[in-house]
C-alpha cells in the first residue's frame, strides 16, 4: 500500500474518533419520546434518613415566644433566610457519632435513621409531655441545614457546595458548580452515596431523558459526584472539529516530512 493511502486512512480514522459528538454533549435527549408528550410521573423519592454528621436546624414557636427562647439558639430577630453556613454550624444540631443530638433542656435524642418529620414529632411529643400544655399551641420545625454535596472531576468549579433546598436534582447541582465542560463524560456520571452501613457507587446517564426517573436524579446530603473525562481529552486530539483538524494536519505534516527524508536517503 502506498504511503499516501496509509496517511489518508489514518486521517479518516483519527477524524472519526477524535471529535466529541453532539450526542455526547446534549443533556436529557428525548430519543424515541414523542414531542410534547407527558413524561411518566417520577416515583416518589424515599425520605432521607438522618446519618452521622448531618446538621439540623430546629426551631420551636409558641403563643408566648419567651417560654420557647431556650430551645431556639438562633435569635428570633435574625433573618432565617439570610443565615450563613457559619451560623448554622455553630447554632445547629449535629448528629454525633452515636446518632444523637443534644437539645437544651430535652437532653440527648437519638435521631440516627429517622426522617426529619419523625424527629419533629418526637420533639413535639416530649415538649407537650414535660413542658407545655396543648393551649400553648407549640409549633416545631425540623429541617436539614441545606443539602451538602461534593463534586469533582471534569466540572467547571469542583469542590463542596451547599444548597438551601429540601430537594435538589443532580442537574441543579451541576449547574451550581459551573456545568460539565465539553471534555466531561455526561453518559456515566458517578454518585457515591452514604448509607447507614457504608457507601454505594451509582451511575447515571445524563444524556438520556430517562435519567429524570432514576432514583439518583435527586441528590442526597453528603453525595460525592464524580465526572470522568472523555477519551478525547486523554488522547489530546481535540474536542472540536477545528481542533482535531489542526492536530491531524500537524501529524500528517510531520509524517510526510519523515517519509520524504527517508526516501531521499
Amino acid at each position: 500500500m502506498k504511503p499516501k493511502y496509509v496517511l489518508l486512512f489514518l486521517l479518516v480514522v483519527i477524524l472519526a474518533s477524535s471529535c466529541v459528538s453532539r450526542k455526547q454533549l446534549t443533556y436529557l435527549q428525548e430519543g424515541n419520546v414523542v414531542a410534547d408528550s407527558l413524561m411518566t410521573i417520577r416515583k416518589e423519592q424515599e425520605p432521607y434518613r438522618l446519618q452521622i454528621n448531618d446538621l439540623l436546624s430546629i426551631r420551636v414557636k409558641a403563643l408566648d415566644q419567651e417560654t420557647v427562647g431556650i430551645f431556639n439558639p438562633i435569635s428570633d430577630a435574625s433573618n432565617v433566610n439570610a443565615q450563613r453556613e457559619e451560623q448554622l454550624y455553630f447554632d445547629g444540631f449535629v448528629v454525633d457519632p452515636h446518632g444523637n443530638i443534644r437539645i437544651p433542656t430535652l437532653g440527648e435524642i437519638n435521631v440516627l435513621g429517622y426522617t426529619v418529620e419523625e424527629v419533629r414529632e418526637e420533639i413535639e411529643e416530649r415538649l407537650l409531655k414535660d413542658y407545655f400544655k396543648e393551649e400553648a399551641n407549640i409549633f416545631v420545625t425540623v429541617k436539614l441545614a441545606g443539602i451538602r454535596y461534593t463534586i469533582n472531576g471534569e466540572i467547571g468549579n469542583p469542590g463542596s457546595r451547599i444548597i438551601y433546598r429540601d430537594e435538589v436534582s443532580i442537574m441543579e447541582a451541576i449547574a451550581n458548580s459551573g456545568d460539565i465542560p465539553v471534555t466531561g463524560d455526561k453518559t456515566d456520571v458517578i454518585i457515591i452515596r452514604q448509607y447507614p452501613l457504608g457507601q454505594k457507587v451509582h451511575h447515571i446517564d445524563l444524556t438520556n431523558i430517562d435519567a429524570m426517573n432514576s432514583p439518583y436524579y435527586y441528590i442526597k446530603p453528603n453525595d460525592l459526584i464524580l465526572i470522568n473525562p472523555l477519551p478525547q481529552k486523554s488522547l489530546g486530539t481535540g474536542t472540536t472539529g477545528l481542533q482535531s483538524f489542526t492536530t491531524i494536519i500537524s501529524l500528517v505534516t510531520a509524517a510526510a516530512t519523515i517519509i520524504l527524508l527517508f526516501t531521499r536517503l
